[in-house]
């Protein structure tokens, strides 16, 4: 898609002016210029460094503009560099005008006067072959003129139920992006309609120097209206062709809709199993007015596999590791098996041992369904309890939208526990058969690193335990909120808020799993793990209740390094709804932040400050923010 937008542009190299209505030729010749520069690169140049640049700028906006100016600027990028021949100063420099001329029309100045200094001597006039052998001092002055504002401002026809940008109106600043934007704007008023092949079909711009008016006069050609046609693979995949259009999802014979392409290409995407993915509508419509849609797609490697670890001074170690196949049978299918081992060398702790095997098939009721089939074994080796679990899951997932989805399942587990609070160490068999239902919100603007959004998961699931007859169900909700503040938005305000529960049987009798303790990385940092339980009579179990609360705040120092000081509070109650009469405990902490690509290295170290379940201090080390 094109917009055929192109606003005129003069610029006299030379004398470093751009005034605005005409085009071509002082680009060319910037072009040749450019090209003959960069022949001497190879040149032997001693790197030198220049002792200052200066930006002057004339008028009121002298700060709006210096800024807007140096952020384009490819000499102020280069003023950060140690190093810095003379040749790619002369290079930064001849190259600014242009890019100077583009920010000031940006800002709806279209007279200006641009002049950049090499030690006194313009940069425009420097022949490419005659680089100085060192340059000091780099000025550039600016005077910007008179602000332009819009005169007569026409765009037809357009869609009237897409607004266009309230700036382009007559007495508005006449900004060039609100010009493209309004273009842009146009075309996708009558894309979103199904007109697939909408453009720009004239424009007439025209800057009136002495009423310092800007005129802009832009016709749309909206074309045929187009419905969805074939949908052609055109590039070799490992994915069956028919899949890849079941789990692109394009309704075909519906009205053209670029969402529809761009969430075609998303669903593609997700499965994980490409490692690009392009999704183009075909040049030309067919005699029925159908539009056929491309799809291009490069396979990931089919098997992959990966480790992690957290350490925490209390809980011990945790390792992991997974084996996943992203195609398992031609249809974009993912198995991925995971063990961990946790609890190594914890104090006072027994390891505890946990290995899974996951199933996906997506598109299968619809492009947004997804078939999943889990099971696993586990050995649970804690205070109370040991637990030797086997379970078995199917389900299904549905995006209801890009932020909403959707699980149900049913599930089967059976659990062979030692009671260890006991006299005796009684064992006892449990079968469970549950139905696990989840809604989950996203609108985090990074999964890995949030700064901005908000994330909500609900869970209810029905549980029946079969060999004792009795029945209950247990609860969770987990709510996160980011928001980013100060220049460039450097400090982060996270919280979150956690409650659980179950209903049902009584805590001695219920499966162990399914109780509910605080303390430790995922609830109370600066808390011994697990350490705030209940007291059921001289029996401490788990609760039956839980609430979290979590706070953070994260500063960013460099780019790469950030400080964080967070404070968490826990609650474990024996009722099946909090209502404050179980016990609370609290710790509080600093942490550092190390960003790599896979997310930020957590280095937390935390101490108790409310609560007499713990002493001294905890430190905890993994990668990804603690929520």
């Amino acid at each position: 898609m094109k917009t055929g937008l192109d606003i005129p542009l003069r610029a006299d190299r030379r004398r470093g002016i751009a005034q605005g209505d005409l085009r071509g030729r002082a680009l060319l010749r910037g072009t040749v210029f450019a090209a003959l520069t960069g022949l001497c690169l190879a040149l032997p140049f001693p790197a030198q460094s220049f002792d200052s640049l200066t930006f002057s700028v004339a008028g009121p906006d002298e700060d709006t503009l210096t800024r807007s100016l140096r952020s384009a600027s490819i000499l102020a990028q280069l003023e950060q560099d140690e190093d810095r021949a003379p040749q790619d100063i002369l290079a930064a420099a001849q190259g600014d005008y242009a890019r100077l001329v583009e920010a000031l029309y940006a800002q709806g100045y279209y007279s200006a006067v641009v002049r950049i200094t090499l030690d006194g001597q313009e940069a425009a006039t420097i022949p490419p072959f005659s680089v100085p052998k060192r340059i000091d001092k780099v000025r550039v002055r600016v005077e910007p003129g008179e602000l332009f504002t819009f005169g007569k401002t026409q765009v037809a026809p357009t869609n009237k139920r897409v607004p266009l940008p309230e700036g382009f109106a007559s007495g508005a600043p006449a900004q060039a992006t609100v010009v493209r934007d309004t273009a842009q704007a146009a075309i996708e008023g009558w894309r979103a309609a199904g007109y697939a092949k909408a453009e720009i079909a004239d424009q007439s711009i025209t800057a009136r120097h002495a009423a310092a008016k800007l005129d802009v006069a832009l016709a749309v050609a909206k074309g045929r209206q187009f419905r969805f046609g074939d949908v052609l693979i055109t590039s070799d995949s490992a994915v069956r062709e028919a899949r890849i259009r079941q789990i692109a999802g394009v309704p075909r014979g519906e009205t053209f809709d670029p969402v529809a392409v761009e969430d075609a290409a998303q669903r593609l995407r997700a499965t994980g199993t490409f490692r690009s993915v392009t999704v183009t509508e075909a040049d030309e419509g067919g005699p029925d007015d159908t539009l056929d849609l491309l799809i291009e797609v490069t396979d990931r490697k089919p098997r992959r596999f990966g480790f992690g670890a957290e350490l925490s001074s209390s809980e011990g170690a945790m390792l992991s590791a997974f084996w996943l196949h992203r195609n398992l049978f031609g249809g974009a299918e993912r198995l991925r098996v995971e063990g961990e081992a946790a609890q190594l060398g914890g104090s006072g702790m027994k390891p505890d041992y946990d290995v899974t095997a996951r199933f996906e098939k997506p598109a299968v009721y619809g492009p947004d369904t997804m078939f999943f089939a889990t099971t696993g074994l586990s050995y649970d080796d804690e205070d109370d309890y040991i637990d030797r679990n086997f379970t078995f899951g199917l389900g299904v997932t549905r995006a209801f939208s890009k932020q909403v989805t959707g699980e149900v399942g049913i599930s089967y587990s059976r659990s062979n526990i030692t009671d260890l609070y006991l006299p005796g160490d009684p064992t006892r068999l449990l079968t469970v058969l549950s139905l696990p239902t989840a809604v989950t919100i996203d609108r985090r603007d990074d999964k890995l690193d949030p700064t901005e959004g908000l994330y909500l998961r609900a869970e209810l699931e029905p549980f029946a335990i079969v060999n004792t007859g009795e029945n209950g169900g247990r609860y969770a909700f987990d709510i996160r909120g980011y928001r980013a503040f100060g220049s460039e938005e450097s400090v982060v305000l996270a919280g979150r808020l956690q409650l659980a529960g179950m209903f049902g049987p009584s805590a001695a009798d219920a499966p162990p799993d399914y109780l509910l303790y605080s303390g430790g990385g995922g609830t109370v940092r600066g808390q011994p793990y697990q350490s705030l339980d209940v007291d059921y009579s001289g029996t401490r179990l788990g609760g039956r209740s839980f609430a979290g609360i979590s706070t953070e705040v994260r500063v960013d120092v460099t780019d790469s390094i950030g400080v964080v000081g967070f404070a968490d509070a826990g609650y474990v109650g024996a009722e099946s709804f909090p209502d404050g009469s179980g016990d609370w405990h609290a710790g509080a902490g600093l942490g550092i932040r190390y960003a790599t690509p896979v997310g930020p290295i957590r280095f937390d170290v935390a101490g108790p400050v409310a609560g007499d379940t713990g002493e001294g201090v905890q430190i905890y080390i993994g990668i990804g923010q603690a929520f």
